[in-house]
């Protein structure tokens, strides 16, 4: 007799100008699908740094894990979980799938249509050994048009005055490793994106041969139809668990 395999534990993985409010939706829609959730604080400070945060997570958790990452958080996804015990499953939502020696910055100019770099706002920061790095924030004007176009414009605002910034040279860091060519992943692609153009994610899927849909939606998908992600993300726990069974 076949043991059922046991119900993976969903880790997600918030992108740069987010943080892991921007689950909520999908982490209540997950949770009444019986997963447990566990939603990642991404420090944004480095490509190598988050990923190594992200790994300690990853190797704390027991059983099955599925991984999903949105936007620069798929990048360090695809650092992070390769050779990680556990992790079965990989979902990117409107993110980078790197491969080894790609940047995050890179492939979001590869193909035309990003409107992000023009709204971004610079403002220095302290490095602890000495010296200043550059953090980018969106400019709170254009958050809502270029981010979260289909947001409601008061969430939007407040989803401005919160966002994270990244450290600019976390998008320069180049990828060292890619989970994506081990393990199975599932891509969600917003097709009125303007962060990432959606033919780089038709690209970055069609090279690590996921299973893809495409979505009318902004870049800032996870809030404005959390279920739909929740959906893919349900789904692809679904096939691997049956893969297992």
């Amino acid at each position: 007799m076949s043991v059922k395999p046991a119900t993976p534990t969903i880790v997600l993985v918030h992108g740069a100008f987010a943080d892991s409010s921007s689950w909520n939706g999908v982490i209540a829609d997950l949770r009444h699908r019986g997963h447990a959730v566990v939603a990642v604080a991404n420090p944004l400070r480095g490509l190598r740094e988050d990923a190594a945060y992200l790994r300690s997570v990853l190797d704390a958790q027991s059983g099955p894990v599925v991984v999903a990452g949105h936007s620069y958080g798929g990048s360090v996804m695809s650092e992070a979980a390769d050779g990680a015990d556990g992790v079965v499953a990989l979902v990117y939502i409107a993110s980078f799938a790197l491969k080894a020696g790609e940047s995050t910055a890179e492939l979001a100019a590869r193909f035309p249509g990003g409107e992000l770099g023009p709204a971004l706002a610079p403002v220095p920061f302290p490095l602890p050994g000495g010296g200043s790095g550059s953090d980018l924030y969106i400019r709170q004007d254009r958050f809502h048009a270029v981010f979260a176009a289909d947001v409601d414009p008061d969430v939007a605002a407040l989803m401005a005055a919160t966002q994270r910034p990244i450290a600019a040279s976390a998008l320069q860091d180049t990828a060292t490793r890619a989970a994506w060519t081990t393990i199975p992943s599932w891509t969600m692609i917003t097709t009125r994106d303007l962060a990432i153009p959606a033919e780089s994610m038709r690209f970055m899927a069609r090279r690590a041969g996921s299973a893809a849909i495409e979505i009318d939606s902004s870049h800032a998908v996870t809030v404005s139809q959390p279920h739909a992600v929740a959906g893919l993300i349900a789904e692809a726990a679904r096939a691997v668990m049956w893969r297992a069974d």
